[in-house]
């Protein structure tokens, strides 16, 4: 059956500031030292199951050109801007029925496009799997990844471990970010899975569910999609996504459907989410660093520090955050990263929407 591939790159990656900025958020940038940024990782590790011109890249208008400068052979007609964000379900949602209007039916793999991933074969072979589950039936399949230890900060999957089809378990219900008592409770009981956001499923089977459960939503999809390749198009578009409520598809579809399946992911998973990430996909020095430019440490351990040109001396540091860029420094207590965006919002306040 034709593979496709949806790939969400609408985000600001706020978290990632002074790097990322709204003019070239955390998706579009190189973390990794190899040169190629975020999103062309995300693409080129699906490359032997999705063909180029079958990706379709959800985004916002103003990066519909940095999409086409990074991933070369992309048919412009397949960057879909959406005119507002309105999370993923109605993202997901437009993703589906372009490849539906191109390919009446087909596998649709959708991925975040700020990902990282270590074990590419693993990664693939598992996406595999998840089309052969999909293409058995109306089945809806996610990927998780298996917890290493009690994280709070993501949501979980609960899977059935009696209940398989091919290589995928049933999934009994989806669960909120818990407090570290109940993490480590999911941890000891082997039937959890962290919720990666990363889902397969086939063109036909994810519209239905949008007609089942979200039905205000997918009236407003079929008339986009009567105007795809029309001039009205883009009128319509807005006109239409502009209605729909910001609904997750976790809450919105995956939390009420029937015929959910889920795969372990063992593949070197990292969903690139702070600065800390960083200290996980880059090699520390002796000192536990994870130094990038013009730097200097003396008596400094487990810090992160990312220069350019100028130079950065530091002495006596630990847990420490540095990032220079041309126009800002962070410096940031590693503990504090999830408190990044309470700048961002100072800096609106302060109207110095040029640092934004």
């Amino acid at each position: 059956m034709k593979k496709t591939a949806l790939i969400m790159a609408g985000g600001k990656g706020e978290r990632f500031w002074p790097k990322s900025r709204i003019n070239l958020p955390k998706q579009f940038l190189s973390l990794t030292g190899d040169g190629k940024t975020m999103i062309q990782l995300t693409v080129e590790r699906i490359s032997s199951i999705v063909d180029i011109k079958d990706v379709y890249v959800a985004t916002n208008q103003l990066y519909k050109n940095l999409v086409l400068e990074q991933l070369q052979g992309i048919p412009e007609e397949n960057i879909l801007c959406e005119p507002v964000g309105k999370n993923t379900a109605p993202c997901i949602g437009l993703g589906a029925i372009h490849a539906h209007v191109h390919h009446d039916d087909a596998i649709m793999i959708v991925l975040p496009s700020d990902h990282l991933i270590k074990n590419q074969k693993a990664f693939v072979e598992t996406l595999r799997e998840a089309c052969d589950v999909a293409e058995k039936g109306e089945n809806l399949v996610t990927i998780g990844i298996t917890p290493n230890y009690p994280e709070t900060g993501y949501g979980y999957i609960h899977y059935d471990k009696q209940n398989c089809l091919l290589s995928a378990n049933a999934v009994k219900k989806f669960v909120e970010k818990p407090n570290i008592e109940l993490a480590e409770e999911y941890l000891k009981s082997g039937e959890y899975l962290w919720n990666s956001g990363m889902f397969v499923w086939k063109v036909s089977t994810i519209l239905h569910n949008y007609k089942e459960l979200m039905p205000d939503i997918y009236e407003g999809l079929c008339t986009i999609q009567n105007s795809i390749g029309t001039d009205s198009y883009t009128e319509i578009l807005n006109k239409e996504f502009q209605t729909f409520r910001s609904e997750s598809v976790d809450y919105g579809i995956m939390e009420h459907a029937k015929n959910i399946y889920s795969l372990p992911g063992n593949f070197g998973w990292d969903d690139v989410g702070s600065w800390l990430a960083v200290g996980r996909i880059k090699e520390n020095d002796v000192n536990g660093n994870i130094v990038n430019g013009n730097v200097v440490t003396v008596d400094t351990k487990d810090c992160i520090i990312e220069g350019q040109d100028k130079l950065i001396a530091t002495v006596g540091l630990c847990d420490i955050v540095i990032v220079d860029t041309k126009d800002a420094i962070l410096v940031c207590d590693k503990k504090s990263t999830g408190n990044i965006k309470k700048v961002l919002s100072q800096l609106r306040d302060l109207d110095k929407i040029c640092y934004l």
